[in-house]
């Protein structure tokens, strides 16, 4: 068993082996996160891919994207944005407190429902003090006077409107809006995510 391991150790057929799968391996990665940029639409810092679960999408177009998007219906189905940066590009981080508004009769339209969720850099959802880990159209969001919606990004409870509150993560994190049956200004592509806004 020691000289096995020994050849193994020191043989360079084998060592070749190792090195090209890795390489291979580090091709493929670089390969399809190309292919995902590019079918990737990034508008005031959220990025979201139209074409994700298209079943026409070739095979390399297809691994892309469920790589970036791991089990996702088509957009008709349900339109995904995500972002971890602010408006100004720069990272999200829960030791600031942020804005997203939307303008009156703004809010994602759709014929089923929206929800923005708060996830720290891998993906782990945020636990909040309120026992929701994302705010919707269900949510009872206060509207402004002019009839428009701001949603408060932060770690800690705001002093207003508590009822328009996103816990964030203490560290860095990154958002994700959804649309489920999304609207007609969704899938034609004039309806655009607002900025978020940096508070403090």
């Amino acid at each position: 068993m020691s000289a096995i391991l020994s050849w193994v150790a020191t043989s360079g057929v084998v060592q070749g082996v190792i090195i090209g799968a890795s390489l291979a391996f580090l091709t493929t990665i670089l390969l399809l996160d190309s292919v995902a940029r590019a079918e990737t639409t990034t508008v005031n810092g959220w990025s979201s891919i139209r074409r994700a679960g298209q079943p026409g999408n070739g095979l390399l177009v297809r691994a892309a994207l469920q790589k970036a998007l791991p089990v996702v219906n088509v957009f008709e189905e349900a339109a995904y944005w995500t972002t971890s940066v602010d408006g100004a590009g720069k990272k999200l981080s829960g030791e600031q407190t942020y804005r997203l508004h939307f303008a009156a009769g703004h809010l994602p339209p759709n014929d089923a429902f929206w929800s923005l969720t708060a996830t720290d850099t891998v993906g782990y959802i945020v636990s909040s003090p309120t026992g929701r880990s994302s705010v919707d159209d269900h949510s009872g969001l206060m509207t402004n006077p002019d009839g428009s919606v701001d949603i408060l990004l932060q770690s800690q409870a705001p002093k207003g409107l508590a009822g328009n509150w996103l816990a964030t993560p203490s560290g860095r994190f990154k958002l994700m809006l959804r649309a489920y049956l999304p609207g007609a200004a969704i899938l034609d592509g004039s309806y655009h995510v607002p900025p978020v806004i940096r508070a403090s």
